[in-house]
């Protein structure tokens, strides 16, 4: 009876898998045929397949398949960090944007294109350093003989709120320099381009390949410290390593899309709700609904209100803030 019972959540976590990747691929033509302009599905396919004239190939190459990687890319990439994060605190409100993760990024990666602007390559790094900062800060405050679920989210509304006063107070003294900030603060994909998929590309890659080195030992981090000393798992090195890895993820989505919220939390829910808590299954999903969330919405957003685009940073937060206080109010009735 167990044997059958583990062969169909096998079955059914294949087949969430396999409509994730199905999806992904509708997803993907449509952010790609959608538009102010229309691409017929015989027109990408001749794009695909080598042909590199005319207006069809201008529009699909060179402004809304780029557009659409990146946005795929920066979904993966939140919804793994939220994913990982969940998994080594055991709190189902951790995400990037709600302890402060984001923000920290973004205030570093604010500074570097407000006061060196020529070295656009390293906001990446000066991301990942400012998420490093934020996180480490929210441990500390959080920390009482092992973290302390609601002290980690008091502290990470606190740490939010201090980094988003400093990109606030850029805006302030270098108001001539912001322009191209504004936006990106919003969090969107407007004229994201084949250098955005390139400076993204690598820390995606580097990333997501490590995280699912160690679904193991987030699989014995759900069981409790004790559990996975037990089995030979050492917990501290192991949470700085993972930490490391869902900075890195999340520092690399906000330079490129700026701050987009609550991808981190919405879409390992629901995942979790479909194949269980088992990270082999769980973090691959994660990454491919993540994928399909964030190519998704902004579709939507740049073509409901056409010629209109809003910020996609704008559409999650409208979809992403009840979906937080529905969790809070469920973690408070437990």
């Amino acid at each position: 009876m167990t044997i059958k019972q583990d062969d169909t959540r096998s079955k059914q976590r294949f087949v969430v898998l396999g409509t994730g990747f199905f999806l992904l691929f509708i997803t993907m033509f449509f952010s790609i045929s959608t538009g102010a302009v229309h691409v017929s599905f015989p027109e990408i396919t001749s794009v695909f397949m080598g042909a590199m004239d005319g207006e069809a190939y201008r529009i699909i190459y060179l402004l809304r398949l780029p557009r659409t990687i990146v946005a795929g890319l920066v979904g993966a990439n939140l919804a793994l960090a939220g994913c990982i994060l969940q998994g080594v605190l055991r709190n189902p409100l951790a995400d990037p944007g709600i302890i402060g993760v984001s923000s920290g990024a973004g205030l570093f990666a604010m500074l570097l294109m407000v006061l060196v602007p020529e070295q656009t390559i390293l906001v990446p790094v000066a991301a990942f350093l400012g998420a490093v900062l934020a996180t480490g800060i929210v441990f500390l405050l959080s920390w009482e003989r092992g973290i302390n679920p609601l002290r980690m989210i008091l502290a990470g509304v606190a740490v939010a709120a201090f980094f988003g006063g400093g990109m606030s107070a850029l805006m302030i003294f270098f108001p001539d320099r912001i322009q191209g900030t504004v936006a990106w603060m919003a969090g969107g994909f407007q004229g994201r381009s084949w250098n955005h998929v390139r400076l993204l590309l690598p820390y995606s890659v580097l990333g997501t390949v490590g995280t699912m080195f160690f679904y193991k030992q987030l699989n014995a981090l759900q069981l409790g410290d004790e559990v996975a000393v037990g089995v030979g798992i050492s917990v501290k090195r192991t949470r700085v390593i993972l930490i490391v890895a869902s900075a890195l993820l999340a520092a690399s989505a906000v330079s490129v899309a700026g701050l987009l919220g609550f991808v981190g939390l919405i879409v390992p829910h629901i995942v979790r709700l479909l194949v269980g808590s088992d990270h082999e299954y769980l973090l691959p999903c994660t990454a491919v609904y993540g994928a399909i969330l964030v190519m998704g919405a902004d579709t939507v957003a740049r073509t409901v209100f056409n010629p209109l685009e809003i910020p996609v940073g704008i559409f999650m937060a409208f979809l992403g803030a009840p979906f937080f206080l529905y969790l809070l109010r469920k973690g408070k009735h437990k």
